[in-house]
């Protein structure tokens, strides 16, 4: 393909793909299956590499992956981004009425919006393209999470419509609740702390330092305020409707009000609404509608005088604590869960809540059979807030954490200075065993879809399984035929699961599959306590091969960027164990990848050698994560932070400040990408 049929080609690709994400992210319209999205999204990726100087401004591509940051620059705004004042009663409502109709008389109109539980997040966009995110901070100056912001499908990359050269938006980023409760089965599953609300882990995403992760958690965003007029609009509900005919998500819920019956109407309707909503809110915002007007009512301090914020109180029943139950996650964390009397609750009906660990219990003073106070503010189960002691039997005992495993009965163990007990017989308890078996063929990990939780307990049950090595060990016979009974539930009725000879053949062939997968991969799936999957990739990148891995000393692991004591004696204690060597020996022989060859360094050069480099900013040529990708296929290594033993500074646009003043104090080189493109002759 030539130059021009490929600048063609990705222009046509990446305005179709545009058009995808926005209907289905912004107008929840599906005009495209999954399938032929990814095709035509790979199809540019692989265009977009070979001929990287074509890549256009918020191209899709740019969308999942982005660049680690370790440091988020801060930015002043341009227009501070205030706090709203907040309300709780009718009366502050029917005040700040009055107050308004003081300054700019009777005919004044409101309009009603819901109050997201999320992180405020101000957008500038030049040119139409998405050129910065900047969360409030202060107020007057927030956080640069530009990179993260650009993997939220719903915020456009690049605008639509009429728009002007320079353009600044504010909204909101939320955590919709089906994915937060995914994110929290994930971490309950791997023996992780389960997040505490939607909105702190929304806030806590933002700040994450790798793109991939923000991107698989799938945040969402509303955007409800321009800091000033665009296109000649003359009230808010104008700006609203035009800031949806730029591409950007805006909530239909919104109301158009006249007197403040109406304001109390749109409140009632939403405190019992709010329920069936995909995402929490925890209010109503009430703003005057005509721009001249907000103009007029003017600013306090620190919040506008033209809008205010009704809060919900919230939600909080009182039931019987009936007992305290324990359960065992992959890694062995042990996690106390609080059986309660039945009790309806933000319109559902709550039996169990969560009570994280040791501390949280000893810090409740609980009691069993006492009466305790029960919230949901978003949780994937409640949790217990407080304790009416003046019900408690003064005979009953206190809750302590378990002694011993309510699974194996071996006794608990606490390492210092983390929260959680576990269960270190890891190789012998059965929902430990089941864990890592579910972790290793996971999409992350190994990819084998076509085994299962359900699948993975049935051959445990069956004494087919008793760890990762005895997946390769599966055979037709020994499949066919297996059944299982899933028991009916509340939520669902009784199951029956079979394999059949269909069924059977793709999980031999998903087995098969995964022999292909890299030895990082192979690594990951091992389910080592603390190994993730960033750090296994630099493991392996490192050691090459797990026999070098296993024979690294602490002070070795610890030489590599991000792997501290706590990795290192982990790895080392796993590696000690005969029957880990055992497994790894039995999936060697299986012909699982254990090692780095040679030909996948074929097109390494030696021209970067003994050179490390720190990469900070935004490329107009390549993503930083390409960068990187050569400075290693050229012998160079990089580095996360700016030292004395800092060869280059990468800079790019946008770059932290702090790094940039490092770099000139201690002398290090700062070049451009150009400058780095002539060093290995690209």
């Amino acid at each position: 393909m030539t130059e021009t049929e490929a600048k063609k080609e990705i222009a046509k690709l990446t305005e179709e793909l545009r058009e995808y994400n926005y209907n289905y992210y912004v107008l929840s319209k599906s005009l495209i299956s999954d399938y032929d999205f990814d095709i035509k999204l790979k199809e540019l990726e692989k265009l977009e590499s070979k001929f990287p100087g074509l890549r256009q401004a918020g191209s899709p591509t740019r969308r999942v992956g982005g660049e680690p940051s370790k440091d988020f620059a801060s930015v002043k705004h341009k227009y501070p981004m205030l706090s709203l004042s907040n309300s709780y009663s009718e009366q502050d409502i029917r005040d700040f009425d009055q107050r308004v109709r003081k300054v700019v008389g009777d005919e004044v109109e409101y309009v009603c919006e819901l109050k997201y539980d999320g992180v405020a997040i101000g957008l500038r966009y030049e040119k139409g393209v998405l050129a910065q995110a900047v969360t409030r901070g202060d107020g007057n100056q927030g956080d640069d999470v530009t990179n993260n912001v650009k993997t939220i499908k719903s915020i456009p990359l690049k605008l639509r419509g009429d728009y002007p050269a320079e353009l600044e938006i504010r909204g909101e980023i939320f955590f919709p609740l089906k994915d937060f409760e995914r994110i929290n089965k994930e971490r309950l599953e791997n023996g992780e702390q389960t997040f505490a609300n939607p909105r702190n882990s929304a806030s806590g995403t933002l700040k994450m330092q790798d793109p991939k992760e923000v991107a698989h958690r799938n945040l969402d965003c509303f955007l409800y305020y321009f800091p000033i007029s665009y296109n000649n609009v003359e009230t808010h509900y104008e700006a609203m409707q035009y800031a949806a005919s730029l591409g950007f998500k805006v909530s239909k819920n919104m109301a158009l009000c006249k007197n403040i019956d109406e304001i109390f109407e749109f409140i009632n309707d939403w405190e019992t609404g709010r329920h069936g909503l995909p995402y929490e809110i925890d209010g109503i915002v009430i703003k005057v509608n005509q721009l001249k007007m907000q103009q007029q009512l003017a600013f306090t301090a620190k919040s506008p005088r033209w809008a205010i914020a009704y809060k919900f109180k919230a939600e909080r029943a009182e039931t019987k604590l009936e007992s305290v139950g324990f359960q065992v996650g992959r890694t062995g964390a042990v996690t106390p869960v609080a059986n309660l009397s039945p009790v309806q609750l933000a319109g559902t009906t709550v039996k169990r809540a969560s009570l994280h660990n040791a501390d949280i219990i000893n810090k409740l003073d609980l009691h069993y059979n006492d009466y305790v106070y029960v919230e949901k503010g978003g949780e994937i189960i409640p949790k217990i807030v407080g304790i009416n002691k003046s019900k408690r039997d003064p005979r009953a005992d206190k809750v302590s954490f378990a002694l011993v495993c309510p699974e194996c009965g071996s006794g608990l163990v606490r390492t210092e200075g983390e929260s959680a007990f576990y269960c270190p017989n890891q190789d012998n308890c059965p929902p430990q065993i089941k864990g890592k078996l579910e972790h290793f063929i996971s999409r992350k990990a190994m990819n084998i879809d076509s085994l299962g939780e359900g699948k993975v307990e049935m051959l445990y049950d069956n004494g087919l399984l008793g760890n990762v090595a005895d997946l390769y060990k599966l055979d037709y016979d020994s499949l066919i035929g297996l059944e299982k009974v899933i028991p009916a539930t509340e939520e669902k009725k009784e199951k029956k699961l079979s394999l059949r000879d269909k069924s059977v053949r793709n999980i031999l062939s998903g087995l098969e599959n995964s022999k292909k997968l890299g030895f990082e991969k192979v690594l990951f799936a091992l389910g080592i306590r603390h190994i993730g999957e960033t750090v296994a990739k630099k493991l392996a990148a490192r050691f090459k091969s797990i026999d070098k891995l296993k024979d690294a000393s602490i002070e070795q692991l610890t030489e590599l960027e991000d792997i501290g004591d706590k990795i290192a004696i982990s790895l080392s204690e796993w590696f000690k164990d005969p029957k880990h060597q055992t497994i790894i020996e039995e999936l060697k022989k299986s012909g699982l990848d254990f090692e780095i060859h040679e030909e996948d360094n074929i097109n390494k050069t030696n021209k970067l050698e003994g050179k490390s480099f720190v990469v900070s900013g935004v490329f107009e040529q390549f993503s930083r994560n390409e960068i990187k990708q050569l400075i290693e296929e050229n012998g160079g290594k990089n580095i996360g932070s700016v030292s004395a033993k800092t060869n280059y500074l990468l800079a790019g646009a946008n770059m932290g400040p702090a790094k940039l003043a490092k770099a000139e104090k201690l002398g290090v080189r700062i070049i451009s990408e150009e400058e780095f493109r002539k060093m290995i002759d690209y």
